[in-house]
């Protein structure tokens, strides 16, 4: 399975930039720009253990569902989403927070698999530079939330 590994920081403590990152909102805001919605499931607030959303997206070439499921999740240390149902891809999705001095290091580690063969193969830079794309965006939209007062109307309703 290829493995993908992002570490980014935001200047923010770590209880803010976990509960941004937990936030089906900042998803929204984040992935509206590539039509990317959720449809069941968790559909607003924060995700927790055993929870799933259900997102709709246009991905290569078609309109696609998928449904996550938070597998794993330690408060303000890390949680694990699978995609537990899609036609192309098989992933996990590990999200780290490690504090530091003047704000909180997140480490993104998706584990993937497509599972096409060769056409597969022959999309797996498209699929990286998605995943790419995406994590970027996450976390900008955390970093602006996390800088300014936004943050608390996510996460203190």
């Amino acid at each position: 399975m290829p493995v993908l590994h992002f570490t980014n920081f935001v200047e923010a403590p770590i209880d803010v930039v976990f509960g941004l990152s937990r936030s089906v909102s900042i998803f929204k805001i984040a992935f509206q720009q590539n039509k990317v919605w959720p449809v069941a499931g968790i559909t607003f607030g924060l995700i927790k253990e055993g929870e799933m959303i259900t997102w709709k997206m246009n991905f290569l070439f078609k309109t696609r569902i998928f449904t996550i499921k938070i597998t794993e999740m330690r408060l303000n240390d890390r949680f694990e989403e699978k995609i537990i149902n899609n036609d192309v891809i098989t992933l996990k999705h590990e999200h780290f927070f490690k504090p530091t001095q003047n704000g909180t290091i997140v480490i993104d580690r998706i584990d993937y698999q497509l599972k096409n063969g060769f056409l597969g193969m022959l999309m797996n830079k498209f699929v990286v530079s998605f995943f790419e794309k995406n994590i970027s965006r996450r976390i900008e939209v955390i970093n602006q939330y996390a800088l300014s007062d936004k943050w608390k109307a996510l996460l203190n309703p």
